[in-house]
């Protein structure tokens, strides 16, 4: 499921008009980070995996529309943000990534 979600997100970067060449690539390149962490994740906490990826897809929904809403945006971003917390000492890549991604969606909602 985690690998269909993460897939998705792709092709919605890939297709997305309103985002810069260079934008979509530094975000399929972290994505495929994510997924790589998400799947180390999974083994041990498949819920808060699944969490994350689906808030990584509402975030990138929301950072990717032709007409966007700055409070959806923020609040999917804040989402993502808290599916990653308390994984700090554990995970640290994982929270790093997931900190990059969301940083990059809050610039691209401006």
């Amino acid at each position: 499921m985690i690998d269909e979600t993460i897939a998705k997100i792709e092709a919605k970067i890939q297709k997305v008009n309103s985002v810069k060449d260079e934008n979509k690539k530094e975000l399929l390149n972290l994505l495929g980070t994510l997924r790589i962490e998400i799947s180390e994740l999974e083994k041990t906490h498949a819920e808060e995996a699944q969490s994350i990826a689906a808030f990584t897809e509402v975030s990138t929904h929301e950072a990717t529309r032709q007409e966007k809403n700055p409070e959806l945006l923020e609040l999917s971003v804040r989402g993502l943000e808290s599916s990653v917390h308390g994984f700090e000492t554990s995970h640290p890549q994982l929270v790093e990534i997931v900190n990059a991604f969301c940083l990059m969606l809050s610039n691209m909602g401006i």
